[in-house]
């Protein structure tokens, strides 16, 4: 029985460039940088969560789609207060692909991308509204 998500795979053509990106921009931990034969096995993590996105250097596999037409889908990262995150992610040189976070159905959204073009889509659930009493 499966129990649990280990690693979601981005190519990148650079590891230590998407290693900075990913903990020096958006502020998730190193998790596991072990050099081995097949090459560097890099993955970094949300601190307190399970998951982790393993940085794989492949040139030839970066930012392209997966077949033609279809671009690949994003990685979602939750935030608990995403207009004060996008603040703090902004200052540090990431660059959104709308000027602000935006309303939508669910909760509020920006998305960005990696220096490889992976996807990045930064999510904050919508809030359950308050009852009267």
């Amino acid at each position: 029985m499966l129990t649990d998500i280990m690693y979601v795979t981005l190519y990148v053509t650079d590891q230590d460039r998407a290693l900075r990106f990913y903990t020096e921009q958006l502020g998730l931990e190193k998790r596991i940088d072990y050099p081995n034969p097949g090459g560097r096995f890099l993955t970094v993590g949300l601190p307190g969560t399970p998951v982790e996105l393993l940085l794989w250097k492949d040139p030839a596999a970066a930012g392209r789609p997966t077949a033609p037409g279809a671009a690949p889908g994003p990685v979602i990262l939750e935030s608990d207060d995403l207009r004060a995150d996008f603040k703090v992610f902004r200052d540090r040189g990431v660059i959104f692909d709308e000027p602000e976070p935006e309303d939508y159905g669910f909760g509020v959204r920006i998305e960005t991308a990696d220096p490889d073009g992976n996807r990045i889509s930064l999510r904050e659930r919508a809030r359950a509204p308050r009852g009267n009493g």
